[in-house]
């Protein structure tokens, strides 16, 4: 059944006309009648929500009279703090439409890197990922031989993916609460291979798409390459706001929305279940295309690892629901082994666009990824979890030490700290810190707007202890050295 047609929007207002509610945005803000004069206090901390991504860029702000009401306070004061950020930047007016938030001249795109030019001895923290120890590796390669030769002997094209490893995946999300059968699973050449699959069948250039503002940046990447339009919702230190997520697929109506519940990247947060409940009957509402991103999902490290999220949907609720996967973040990389379940039907349509690219994954990753799945209980190698615990609190005890101003949420588990520099200074940090022999990027190249999250970092915490000490002294030595006047413009490689 379609979903409901979306509202028509302010006339030349971007994205559809989309509004912040009065009691949404009161909220947000801090009591009016705490610092003097109230209109400054307000208008400043509504400007530190835009540049934290909290209020989405191209929103219209309340009525001034509606914002008054709901925070008890007078037209004439909501009057000057408008004013202030119009002055400021923050904020834009049309005679008719309304005021809009907006982005303050000098916040500039992100750059060409200098990253390709590091020395040995540079310490990498842009990518968030794993080894996978050596001896892991060679048993599996010896268990898997024999099979490989067995099939030498056929084609090896398997476009749905391998057979036996369909079943292996279709098998975890049954255990894990989610009945599946194979005809469900597409095995594809990693996660990101997935999300482009999905977006290339599901939506056409112009279509709106709902993304969590910050979001793993090679997926905002796939939809800026998609043409599709993005509609942000914010994730603030402490998750979602399922309101928010509902008003915006009730007013957007978009195609498709892709969210990471599970240990959000690069935040850290864990969604809880009933605002899953929540999300998946406002997108049913909506006729909306959930892509769940579970890659992260077992790198649980203080709570037990989550259900799937489709397994939250009333009965007979799943059906636009795709959720994808990896053994990149759990396993490694460098196998290139990922999967989406999705109904049968969508599943058949994936395989069809997914020939005309790529007729299969190797054979020899597969069947290496069906024999680590094999393993225990399939999740990550041996002692991965416990590493991962002592690496996080080595580089939070480092944080502590040498840079106490820096505050962060300790994230129950996923691969990294989402930290707050209490200043926006991130991108000329990342850029000082080359210089330094450190990698790692500002917040705001997780932003689905550039020149936002400037005062954020994300720090995985995937090297060893003594390597993390040594990135957070260098950083620390970096800050006491000075940074340049503004951030350089610069683009990351890329980023894992």
């Amino acid at each position: 059944m379609a979903g409901p047609q979306p509202s028509r929007p302010v006339e030349g207002a971007p994205h559809g006309g989309r509004t912040l509610g009065s009691r949404q945005l009161a909220a947000m803000l801090p009591d009016p009648s705490g610092a003097r004069p109230a209109y400054r206090h307000l208008a400043r901390a509504i400007g530190t929500l835009i540049l934290d991504g909290r209020i989405a860029l191209h929103v219209r702000l309340p009525a001034e009279r509606e914002l008054a009401a709901a925070l008890g306070t007078s037209r004439a004061t909501v009057t000057a703090v408008y004013d202030l950020l119009r002055a400021s930047g923050h904020a834009h007016s049309r005679q008719g439409a309304g005021t809009w938030t907006a982005l303050p001249e000098g916040r500039t795109p992100r750059g060409v890197t200098r990253a390709l030019g590091l020395p040995d001895t540079a310490i990498d923290l842009a990518r968030a990922s794993l080894g996978l120890p050596e001896r892991t590796l060679a048993d599996a390669l010896a268990r898997v031989a024999p099979r490989v030769a067995e099939h030498a002997r056929t084609p090896g094209y398997h476009p749905y993916g391998l057979p036996e490893l369909r079943v292996a995946v279709a098998e975890r999300f049954t255990r894990r609460g989610l009945a599946t059968v194979p005809d469900q699973i597409l095995v594809t050449s990693g996660a990101q291979h997935a999300l482009t699959l999905v977006l290339g069948l599901l939506s056409a250039p112009g279509d709106r798409i709902a993304v969590e503002n910050p979001s793993y940046p090679n997926a905002l990447e796939a939809m800026r390459r998609a043409r599709l339009r993005t509609v942000p919702v914010p994730v603030a230190d402490t998750g979602w706001d399922a309101g928010i997520v509902e008003s915006t697929l009730r007013q957007a109506v978009p195609q498709l929305a892709y969210l990471i519940p599970d240990f959000h990247n690069p935040t850290g947060c864990l969604m809880p279940d009933g605002e899953r409940a929540r999300i998946l009957r406002a997108a049913q509402h909506a006729g909306t295309w959930l892509v769940v991103d579970e890659t992260l999902t077992e790198l649980a490290l203080d709570v037990p690892a989550p259900a799937p999220f489709a397994s939250h949907a009333p009965p007979g609720g799943t059906g636009q629901v795709i959720t994808v996967g990896s053994m990149s973040k759990t396993h490694w990389a460098g196998l290139r082994v990922g999967w989406l379940r999705a109904p049968s039907r969508l599943v058949t349509e994936l395989a069809a666009q997914r020939v005309a690219s790529d007729m299969g994954g190797s054979v020899l990753d597969q069947l290496l990824a069906l024999d680590l799945l094999s393993g225990a209980d399939g999740g990550p190698p041996p002692d991965r979890l416990t590493r991962l615990r002592g690496q996080r609190a080595a580089l939070t005890a480092a944080l502590a030490e040498h840079l106490p101003r820096w505050t962060w949420q300790l994230p129950p588990g996923g691969l990294s700290l989402w930290v707050d520099l209490g200043e926006p200074v991130a991108s000329a940090l990342a850029e000082r810190v080359l210089d330094y022999g450190v990698r790692i990027e500002g917040g705001a190249y997780f932003a689905t707007d550039p020149g936002i999250f400037e005062q954020r970092l994300r720090i995985p915490y995937t090297a060893e202890p003594d390597t993390l000490r040594e990135a957070v002294q260098r950083m620390a030595t970096a800050l006491a050295d000075g940074l340049p006047p503004s951030a350089a413009t610069r683009r990351p490689h890329w980023v894992a």
